[in-house]
């Protein structure tokens, strides 16, 4: 399985921006039965869970998120989304994609204040 995210960008406070993850190595009739998930990283702390979504469509999200975030995915073009909305500064961070032991390099997102 490989990913390779897109979308990142730099948004102002109170903005929008949707990230995707292109997935390889997985069979079509089998994408949405994998857990998929999304992280977001920043210097000097912890990889933070910001959302996920499993088997049966079923959605978690990282309290930070709650509300504001939302996460999809779609079989036939093989990729998961997260569609982020009303940004705050402390979403700053670079979002990486995660689908079984794969990882991606992630993408920036800067929000400014």
């Amino acid at each position: 399985v490989q990913v390779v995210e897109s979308g990142g960008g730099l948004v102002q406070a109170g903005g929008s921006l949707s990230l995707s993850c292109t997935v390889s190595g997985i069979p079509t009739n089998a994408f949405s039965f994998y857990e998929m998930a999304w992280y977001r990283q920043t210097p000097g702390k912890q990889r933070e869970l910001v959302a996920v979504i499993r088997d049966g469509g079923i959605e978690i999200y990282g309290d930070s998120v709650k509300g504001r975030y939302t996460i999809s995915r779609d079989t036939a073009k093989t990729s998961l989304y997260l569609q982020m909305n009303n940004l705050k500064p402390e979403d700053t961070a670079v979002y990486v994609c995660n689908v079984a032991a794969a990882w991606g390099q992630g993408t920036q997102v800067t929000v400014s204040s």
